[in-house]
């Protein structure tokens, strides 16, 4: 039978459980074929501290070198310090991580040159079409000329790059709870934050593969528990959560409420449209909240809707030039990032607006949460297809209903909207409904969960 990779090669990364359906091996295979896709002569690799990142990151660069391409390796890291590597050095880059994933995952997000995303229309099929021939007919030939391997520590210009983008200068003295989950948080927060009039209240700082204390995913509630009750503890301003590779950012007002990532994301777009003269497209994906597109307007932008995706976001940040953009799951990308995504720098812009006032967090982004939102609800399902049908089916001939099929599905009327779409790389359906009241939400939200489970 002939090699599969469709288990492990997803939309727009590489992901799965090590050792079972990956392993070392494998990963120098995935770095030869990098470097025969991308046709480049030197990238850059990196890793998070989980047990299996050194190996297989290792492993992806020899295999980049025995095909001629010089590798700089900068270590531990979170995944958007290997995005600034990729754009300060101007080289496609390879991160070794599993994001939120359990300890047993390990992955690979790549990218190329100036950090533009590979993805399954973008080199990431070609690249698994390569591996699977080398796994059925035998190793790729070297290249005549091996490339050497190097390390290099980017993390303070990495610090300095992102300070450089948010005014900070003005903020007034805030104390801050940050709860890194054991993940690459606990390696960039000291040396971003550094010199700033910050009192951090560190959590789970320690690097730790095994997520000892809970899950690096800030998007489940109840990973951001401790952090919550931390931040009423200390009579703190504002809570920051990180996921496992740091690149996403959830945050938490004085009241130990989460703020939302759409209200996040409308903040942030005003303040970036300010930045770059009360002007500029702005993307959102489907499932951020009206309020995105209403503030963006507001702010003097242009809102463009796009599908989920940190790829696809991307692309579409490339095509239309825009300054920013924001998912709900507390991805944001920057114009001034290689359009890549950063929550560090959202943070930084919190934290600049937050501190560039008086008041509390929670007054500050009220401006900016005007709806009731479900938040992701994930459902295990064995036919994602069926049961998106049967949700189809009950919906679409409402009389005032849209319904498009952009990603996933989503039908909307004048008083809400639902968008359900299936998983990449689990057997989930993930709901996110949104409504002007909490009757209405509460309502949509159990008729669509009594169909998606049924």
């Amino acid at each position: 039978m002939a090699a599969d990779l469709s288990q492990i090669v997803k939309a727009y990364d590489v992901r799965g459980v090590v050792p079972d359906q990956w392993d070392a091996s494998l990963a120098e295979l995935f770095g030869a074929a990098f470097v025969r896709v991308t046709g480049a002569t030197a990238i850059v690799v990196g890793h998070d501290m989980r047990p299996s990142s050194p190996e297989l990151s290792g492993a992806f660069a020899r295999g980049a070198a025995a095909q001629g391409a010089d590798v700089t390796e900068i270590g531990l890291c979170s995944t958007d310090q290997l995005y600034f590597a990729s754009g300060q050095l101007d080289l496609p880059g390879a991160m070794f991580t599993a994001s939120h994933n359990p300890a047993q995952y390990n992955g690979i997000k790549m990218c190329r040159a100036g950090a533009a995303p590979v993805g399954q229309d973008t080199g990431l099929t070609e690249i698994r079409e390569l591996v699977e021939g080398w796994l059925d007919a035998g190793a790729p030939e070297p290249a005549a000329t091996t490339g050497g391997i190097t390390r290099r520590d980017t993390l303070d210009d990495y610090a300095a790059h992102l300070k450089s983008l948010v005014d900070l200068g003005s903020i007034r003295p805030l104390k801050v709870v940050v709860d890194a989950g054991n993940g690459m948080g606990g390696h960039t927060v000291p040396t971003v934050f550094a010199g700033l009039p910050l009192d951090v209240v560190p959590m789970y700082f320690e690097l730790d593969g095994t997520f000892p204390n809970h899950e690096a995913n800030p998007l489940d509630p109840k990973n951001i528990v401790d952090l919550q009750a931390r931040v009423l503890a200390e009579g703190a301003d504002l809570g920051l959560a990180f996921d496992g590779d740091a690149d996403r950012c959830f945050v938490v007002d004085e009241r130990g409420e989460g703020v939302s990532p759409s209200a996040i994301t409308a903040l942030v777009a005003a303040r970036e449209l300010a930045r770059h003269g009360g002007s500029g497209t702005v993307i959102h994906n489907l499932i951020t909240s009206w309020s995105v597109p209403e503030v963006v307007r507001e702010h003097g932008g242009t809102p463009v809707r796009t599908r989920v995706g940190h790829s696809f976001i991307k692309e579409e940040m490339a095509r239309t030039g825009a300054i920013f953009g924001g998912e709900h799951s507390a991805h944001y990308y920057f114009k001034d990032f290689w359009n890549a995504d950063t929550g560090m720098l959202a943070a930084l812009h919190v934290l600049a607006a937050l501190g560039g006032q008086d008041g509390p967090l929670s007054g500050l982004v009220a401006a900016y949460d005007r709806y009731v939102g479900s938040g992701e609800i994930n459902s295990t399902v064995a036919d994602q297809t069926a049961r998106t049908a049967a949700v189809k089916a009950a919906f679409a001939d409402l009389p005032d209903a849209t319904v498009d099929e952009l990603d996933g599905l989503t039908v909307a009327t004048a008083d809400w909207w639902f968008n359900l779409r299936p998983s990449n790389t689990e057997p989930l359906l993930r709901l996110n409904v949104e409504a002007r009241d909490a009757d209405t939400l509460a309502r949509v939200r159990d008729e669509v969960l009594a169909l998606v489970r049924a």
